[in-house]
C-alpha cells in the first residue's frame, strides 16, 4: 500500500485486557442482546494514514492480516476513536480496520473550496481506501453517517460484502424521528436562515444529547464527547458539517435503491439498536426484516451511541452472528 510517511498519528498501542472469568453485565428487561463472556487477549492496534488522492485517511487496524475482515464506518461527529472499547473484543478473530471519514477525526481532507463534502464524495474516498489497501472482501459495521456511506459502498461493489452490521443506522423512512425536523425544513429550503438554524446540532450541548440521551447513567465517558468537540473546533469543521447536513436528503431519496439491494443481494444483516435513539427509532431496525425476513433485531436499552454502553454485549452478539454467517460465505 502507499502509506503516508512519518504521519505523526503512527504509533502502536498495546492494550492488554484482563476478561477472563469476568461477566457481562445483566442488562434491562427488554433489551434482546445475548452477551458473551471474553477470553484474555492481547491485541495489538495499528495506527496509519492512507493516500487517496487528495485525502489522507487515517484508520486504526487490529487482528491478524489472514483472518476475515470487518470494515467499522463511525457516523457523526465522531470518528474511529467511537470504535476504541468494539476492536479489542473482536480482533482476536478478525482484522478489523476503522477509517475516519473526510471531515472527521485525523482524516486529512482538503477545504471546502477543493473538495464536495457530500455522502457520494465520501463513499468514494472509502472505495479508494478500500481499493488501496487490497481489502476484497469484508463484512461492514455502519452506525449514523456510516450507514449511507458504506450501503453505497455495498450496492457499487455487493460481491465484496459478507455481512452487514447495522448499529443505530438507517435505511428506512419510518426510522426517522421529529428530531430531524430542522433538518428536512434545510433541504427544502436551502437558505442561509435555515442552515444557521441547523447549526445548534453542532453545539456542545447537541453532542452530549448524542451521547447521554437514553443511556444508562453514568456509563457514557466524556472522552468521546470531548474529542467530537475538539475536532469540531477546527476551521471549516462547522462549514464542513452543515454541507453534510444538507446533503443527507441524498441519502433519505437513496432509501428505495438501499432497500432494492437488500431484496436483491440478500446480506446477512444484524441490526443492534439503542432502542432510545432520539433521532432514528427502533422502527428503522425492525424495517429490515420487511426486505430481509431473516435479518436479526436486538433492541438494547440504551441511546445513539450504544457502544458506549453496551460495547461487551454488542460484541458478543457481533461474534455469535458472524460466526454463523461469515462461516457460509
Amino acid at each position: 500500500m502507499t502509506a503516508i510517511p512519518n504521519h505523526p498519528m503512527r504509533r502502536t498501542v498495546l492494550a492488554s485486557l484482563g476478561l477472563a472469568a469476568t461477566l457481562l453485565a445483566i442488562r434491562p428487561a427488554g433489551s434482546e442482546g445475548r452477551p458473551q463472556a471474553s477470553k484474555e487477549v492481547s491485541i495489538t492496534v495499528r495506527y496509519a494514514t492512507q493516500a487517496v488522492g487528495d485525502v489522507g485517511v487515517f484508520y486504526r487496524e487490529a487482528g491478524p492480516r489472514d483472518a476475515p475482515l470487518l470494515l467499522l464506518l463511525h457516523g457523526f461527529p465522531t470518528s474511529g476513536h467511537m470504535f476504541r472499547d468494539l476492536i479489542p473484543r473482536l480482533a482476536d478473530r478478525y482484522r478489523v480496520i476503522a477509517p475516519d471519514l473526510p471531515g472527521f477525526g485525523n482524516t486529512l481532507a482538503p477545504p471546502r473550496a477543493q473538495f464536495a463534502y457530500t455522502f457520494d464524495r465520501l463513499a468514494e474516498v472509502i472505495e479508494g481506501f478500500v481499493d488501496a489497501l487490497g481489502l476484497t472482501r469484508y463484512a461492514l459495521y455502519v452506525f449514523d453517517y456510516g450507514a449511507p456511506t458504506g450501503l453505497r459502498l455495498a450496492m457499487r461493489r455487493p460481491e465484496r460484502v459478507t455481512a452487514i452490521v447495522t448499529q443505530n443506522g438507517n435505511a428506512y423512512a419510518e426510522g426517522l424521528s421529529r428530531e430531524w425536523e430542522p433538518w428536512q425544513a434545510y433541504w427544502r429550503d436551502p437558505s442561509p436562515e435555515r442552515r444557521e438554524a441547523c447549526r445548534a446540532s453542532l453545539s456542545d450541548a447537541a453532542i452530549r444529547v448524542q451521547y447521554e440521551h437514553g443511556a444508562p447513567k453514568g456509563l457514557v465517558s466524556p472522552d468521546g464527547m470531548a474529542l467530537d468537540r475538539h475536532f469540531m473546533r477546527r476551521p471549516e469543521a462547522e462549514e464542513i458539517q452543515l454541507d453534510l447536513i444538507l446533503d443527507y436528503r441524498s441519502n433519505v431519496a437513496l432509501y428505495p435503491k438501499f432497500q432494492d439491494y437488500f431484496r436483491a443481494q440478500r446480506p446477512p444483516l444484524l441490526a443492534v439498536w439503542g432502542r432510545n435513539d432520539p433521532f432514528f427509532l427502533p422502527a428503522g431496525a425492525e424495517a429490515y426484516r420487511r426486505d430481509l425476513p431473516e435479518a436479526e433485531v436486538h433492541l438494547l436499552d440504551t441511546g445513539h451511541f450504544a457502544l458506549e454502553t453496551h460495547h461487551a454485549e454488542i460484541a458478543g452478539l457481533m461474534r455469535d452472528f458472524l460466526g454463523r454467517t461469515m462461516a457460509r460465505d
